[in-house]
């Protein structure tokens, strides 16, 4: 395993219009893990869970927001839906130019680029409880109490990353995927109608659906949840979380991280503030903020070369609803951050 000491790479949404506008920061920030970016400024289509949304079954595009259908279904439409998935047919689940500029324009980018700078390449999905969650049925219930509408989100969504990763794998790096699942930042409350295993569960049929020999997978939460949904789930390589706001609680979570990290798992620190940054944040305050969480858990248990040899670190959380000064400042930031993690490390 590569000795990751700091490494630096971003969440996914980015606010600008121009799909190349947005790649001259990410190669300029982040030249080790670049990412395609997101960009839900530009069209409607690239939100969170639109981008992901075609040819999934029951769901059409209404305007800027995605639709389940509760009647008018086409006749085999989930029947079709899963032939395509039995036949292995990735470009069934592409994701469209209409859906995502970034992604031809990041292939067009790295077919230019220096590939000799670039450790990973990084590519995204959004997570299927997070999507699940996006929709409700006709009596208004969650759509995460659907067996059938879930089940077919873990599986077109995982398809979605296989097309990914198959057109990535051209360029001979070594990939991350990461599976965004922000609505999992609610999971413990009352209001969130899921229980450890059935994310467990989920969250491994996923892995190993998408797995493969050059690919990292990863799993982003940006709010405070039950860490050990991610440290025990078979196939998570990586876990990215929000070290600005919620170092306190993730430092709970020792034991299950202790074990995670001896099995080769990865620790992305979400160290760059998104929301909170005002610019007057400096390199030096997040590496002291990350070498705090280093001194807990090292005096919890866990080896301190382990935890410093397979860390990442990431902006809190997406970009997209910034604006482009701030969205820069916090790329600036956490570049700047890399450079000095890697200097004393």
């Amino acid at each position: 395993m590569k000795d990751f000491s700091g490494l630096a790479t971003g969440i996914g949404s980015l606010p600008h219009k121009d799909a190349d506008s947005a790649l001259d920061l990410i190669f300029k920030y982040v030249p080790e893990i670049p990412f395609w970016p997101q960009l839900p400024k530009r069209d409607h289509r690239e939100g969170m869970v639109q981008q992901f949304s075609e040819h999934m079954p029951f769901l059409r595009l209404k305007g800027s927001d995605v639709a389940y259908l509760t009647k008018g279904i086409p006749e085999g439409e989930l029947e079709t839906f899963y032939e395509r998935i039995i036949e292995a047919d990735t470009d069934y689940f592409q994701i469209s130019e209409d859906y995502s500029k970034g992604i031809r324009a990041f292939i067009q980018r790295l077919e230019k680029a220096d590939l000799s700078k670039i450790s990973f390449l990084k590519c995204n999905i959004t997570g299927p409880f997070t999507f699940a969650a996006s929709f409700k049925d006709e009596k208004g219930v969650s759509l995460l109490h659907d067996a059938v509408f879930l089940q077919a989100c873990l599986k077109g969504l995982a398809m979605k990353a296989i097309w990914q990763i198959k057109l990535l794998r051209r360029f001979a790096k070594k990939l991350i995927v990461f599976i965004d699942e922000p609505y999992l930042g609610c999971f413990g409350s009352a209001y969130t109608p899921l229980n450890r295993p059935e994310v467990i569960a989920g969250l491994s049929e996923m892995a190993s659906d998408i797995k493969a020999g050059d690919v990292l997978l990863g799993v982003h939460c940006c709010g405070n949840t039950d860490w050990s949904i991610f440290t025990d789930t078979p196939g998570i390589d990586i876990i990215n979380f929000d070290a600005y706001g919620y170092l306190d609680k993730v430092v709970l979570y020792a034991d299950n991280l202790k074990g995670f990290l001896k099995r080769g798992g990865i620790l992305c620190w979400g160290v760059a503030p998104t929301d909170a940054f005002d610019g007057s944040q400096t390199p030096e305050m997040l590496v002291a903020k990350i070498s705090e969480g280093i001194n807990i858990l090292a005096k919890k248990g866990i080896d301190r070369d382990l935890l410093s040899e397979n860390l990442l670190i990431s902006p809190a959380c997406g970009l997209g609803s910034l604006d482009l000064e701030k969205a820069e400042g916090i790329l600036r930031l956490l570049s700047e951050t890399s450079f000095l993690l890697r200097k004393i490390s």
